[in-house]
This record gives C-alpha cells, sequence and structure tokens, in this order.
C-alpha cells in the first residue's frame, strides 16, 4: 500500500512538473530581464506586470500592440527553446512501457498548463491596458492556439521519443513510417545547418555593414542588447536563408531576396541583418540551391537504410518529403509578421513548400535508388507441365540405359533370337530350381552315361 501511494505521488509530482515547469521558467526569466531593463531606464513599475504577461505570450509567437503598431514578427528561439523544455519534461515523465492513460495524462498536463497560464497572462494585459493605454490586448483565439500549438509540438515530441516505436507497431500504419520521419528530420536538420553556415559566412563578407549597425548606439548596454536580440532572430534569419536556398524568396517590406535577384529597401538597424545580400547579386548566390540538393541527400540516405521494393521506397521518400516540407513551412510562417512601418516581414511559405518537397522527394528518391534502398521483387515463375514424350524419344532414351543389351519388348514380331532364348532359359532353370547340379556334377553325369573312365 505505502509503495502503491509512493508511485501515485511520484506521478503527480511528474505531472505538475510538465504542466508548469516550461512556462514559469520562462516567466522568471522574463521577470528578471523586464525587471532589469525597468532599473537601467530608471523606469517605474508601473507597467512591469503587463510588459512581463506580454513577452511571456510574445515568447510563443503571439504578436504585441502597442501604440496601435503591431509587432508580430516574434524570434524563434525562445519558442524553440520553449518546445525543447516542453519536449524534455514530458519525455522525463513517460517511460516507454508506461500505460496510454499515463500517457494521456501527461500530454493533457503539458498542454493545460501553459493554457491556464496563457489566460492569466491574457487577464493581466487587460487589466494593464487600462493603467497603459498604448498597451493593447492581444486576440485571445491567437493567444491560445500559439501557446497550444507550441506546447503541444513539444508534448509530441517527448511523448514520441519514448512510446513511438510501440505506438508504431501497434497501429496499421507501415513499419517504414519511422524512416520516414527520421529522413524529414535529417532534411530540415541538413538545410538549417547549412544555411545557417551561409548565413554565419555572409556575416563575416558584411562585417562592416554589421558595424554600421551596431553604431546606431554608443553605449554597452545598448550594443549587449542588440547584441542579445540578434541571437534571438538568428533562427529567423536561417529560416529566411533556407527559403532562398530551396527557390523561394524572403522579404522585409520591399526589400526582397532570393537566389536570382535582389530588391532594395529599408531594413531594421539589427545587426544579424547585415547577413542579407545587397544588389547587384553575385553569381555565387545561386550556388545556394547546392543547400537544397544536398538536404535531399540527407533525406534519401536515412530512407535507404532498410531497403525495401520500389513502390514502399519511392513511398517512404514521398511520406519523409512531405513532412519536411511541412516543417519549414510552420517555421517559415512562424517567424515572420508585420514589422510596424517596414510592412510584412518573412519568407513565400507557398512556394517554400513547394521547393523543400521538390528538393526533399527528387533528390531523395535518386539517393535511395543509387544507395541501395530499393530491392527488386523475386520474379515468380508459373508452373508448366512437360510435353508428352513422342515414341522417338522413348526409343532413344531406351537406348542410353540399356546398356547394349536386347529388349524383348522392344523385338520384332515378339520373337526373340537363339542367343537370347538360351540365356533367358539358362536364367530362368538356374533361378527357378534350387536342386538343379553344378557344372562339374553335369560332367561326371555324362562320362558314366558314355561309358568314358573317370578322370584321377
Amino acid at each position: 500500500m505505502e509503495d502503491n501511494r509512493a508511485a501515485g505521488a511520484r506521478q503527480a509530482r511528474d505531472l505538475v512538473k510538465v504542466a508548469f515547469a516550461p512556462a514559469v521558467v520562462a516567466l522568471i526569466i522574463i521577470a528578471a530581464i523586464t525587471l532589469l531593463q525597468l532599473l537601467i531606464a530608471n523606469s517605474d513599475m508601473t507597467g512591469a506586470l503587463g510588459a512581463i504577461a506580454s513577452m511571456w505570450l510574445g515568447v510563443h509567437q503571439v504578436p504585441i500592440s502597442i501604440g496601435g503598431r503591431e509587432l508580430g514578427v516574434m524570434p524563434l528561439m525562445p519558442a524553440l527553446l520553449m518546445i525543447w523544455g516542453t519536449a524534455r519534461t514530458t519525455a522525463l515523465a513517460t517511460s516507454p512501457y508506461s500505460s496510454w492513460l499515463v500517457v494521456r495524462w501527461v500530454v493533457a498536463s503539458a498542454l493545460g498548463g501553459p493554457l491556464l497560464i496563457a489566460a492569466i497572462a491574457l487577464a493581466v494585459i487587460h487589466d494593464a491596458s487600462s493603467v497603459i493605454s498604448e498597451l493593447q490586448t492581444p486576440n485571445a483565439l491567437r493567444a491560445f492556439s500559439s501557446v497550444l500549438v507550441v506546447h503541444a509540438i513539444g508534448a509530441a515530441i517527448g511523448v514520441w521519443s519514448r512510446v513511438g516505436r510501440r505506438a508504431l507497431a501497434m497501429s496499421p500504419l507501415p513499419n517504414w513510417l519511422g524512416d520516414s520521419l527520421r529522413g524529414a528530420t535529417a532534411g530540415v536538420l541538413a538545410l538549417l545547418g547549412l544555411s545557417g553556415l551561409v548565413a554565419a559566412g555572409s556575416l563575416v563578407v558584411h562585417w562592416a555593414t554589421m558595424q554600421e549597425l551596431y553604431g546606431v548606439t554608443d553605449s554597452v548596454f545598448g550594443q549587449f542588447s542588440l547584441t542579445v536580440l540578434s541571437v534571438l532572430y538568428a533562427p529567423n534569419v536561417i529560416v529566411g536563408a533556407s527559403a532562398i536556398a530551396v527557390g523561394s524568396s524572403a522579404h522585409i517590406g520591399f526589400a526582397t531576396f532570393s537566389s536570382f535577384t535582389v530588391f532594395g529597401g529599408d531594413i531594421p538597424a539589427v545587426p544579424i541583418l547585415a547577413a542579407l545580400p545587397t544588389p547587384p547579386l553575385g553569381p555565387v548566390w545561386v550556388a545556394l540551391l547546392i543547400i537544397g540538393a544536398a538536404s535531399g541527400v540527407a533525406v534519401g540516405q536515412q530512407c535507404a537504410r532498410r531497403a525495401l521494393p520500389f513502390a514502399p521506397a519511392m513511398a517512404k521518400v514521398l511520406v519523409a518529403a512531405l513532412v519536411g516540407a511541412l516543417v519549414m513551412a510552420l517555421l517559415g510562417y512562424g517567424g515572420g509578421g508585420r514589422l510596424g512601418n517596414f510592412g510584412a516581414v518573412g519568407v513565400d511559405v507557398g512556394a517554400m513548400v513547394v521547393g523543400a518537397f521538390f528538393w526533399f522527394a527528387v533528390i531523395g528518391g535518386l539517393t535511395v535508388v543509387m544507395a541501395g534502398g530499393v530491392t527488386r521483387r523475386p520474379k515468380v515463375r508459373k508452373s508448366q507441365t512437360a510435353p508428352s514424350a513422342s515414341p522417338a524419344d522413348d526409343e532413344s532414351s531406351a537406348e542410353l540405359f540399356d546398356d547394349g543389351e536386347p529388349d524383348a519388348e522392344s523385338s520384332e514380331d515378339g520373337v526373340l533370337p537363339p542367343e537370347a532364348e538360351a540365356s533367358t532359359e539358362f536364367e530362368v532353370s538356374d533361378n527357378d530350381d534350387p536342386h538343379a547340379p553344378s557344372a562339374d556334377e553335369a560332367d561326371e553325369q555324362a562320362e558314366r552315361d558314355l561309358g568314358l573312365p573317370p578322370e584321377d
């Protein structure tokens, strides 16, 4: 009984941790940063709670409206960290042998706790907006939807890492679905990683531009804030570079960037944006399409680990390409939005989905074929009845196995030659009469009959 109570208390603590740990940790960090900013700016604490609540919702990609201007382009780094934290806590609370009831409770806790905090944050912002007129309450449906999506992704990743194989084995889905998910993960990581390397190289090339962007402030704290802001928006820039690498485009207001052309325009004074190409566009940027092809190779290598017949192998690649394209579309949508007077900022999501699917599917399929991921079905030969032998074949076969001895059945008119008759009679008499005399006894009997003297 005591063991059951201890196990129940431990499960309750795990569920509480899953529900509130990631969200509360983020809330504490945001509160510390906000209070530090207010202290450095020597400002009062009137709107501190409203600012903390707005920033917590902003971590979940909820737009913030201040003074009638919307900040819709939220950094992806905090959202990715929130997804990682949720995935980690749900994975720790779930074991590979957990019952489905426990799994459902873990997922419900991972979603219920953040939704409760989101409701409290909306209430705090609404109350603070009555004191600070410039602060506006976000749309409730958008707020709850964004919080739900962020934590649902984290919970799905954490639970799947524990019971994914068991769930796939019990479901009617094909067994190669796990290979497709691994292929999609490899393709997305390869695309983002290579795009990040290109963005870092572009920063080095445009180092002078980055120094000019740092020059907008003279204080050390201001430059530190710009550095932190650049780090938070680094995933957004990498997603934009990934869109360019698959053939899509990225835009900041009227400024548009792709692998083939660049239209200039005003950009925000954020140092990370110095990585953007400037017109006229050199031919080296067309080489970004190699990144899309390389990510397709990564998809194909993972899908070729277990060889399958042609149709299932291609279905595996197509599913991986579709999942990878949808993940990139989700990142592109989450990393975009409106940015005050600059207008819309983001990527062409539709072209990004098509481009990512093309590279993942076409190059991935070719890689699977070349890497030996396709097996041939064994040809099933239909059994055929042997043709009846002709009389000529029977005679020739008989001649091969009779060792030159005459065959009684194959003799003409059924009459045997004299030698055959003699041999046949001898064999019959020798075999049929057990009391027949031997050859010596027969000779002695013949000599006695003729009256010859016996030999000594």
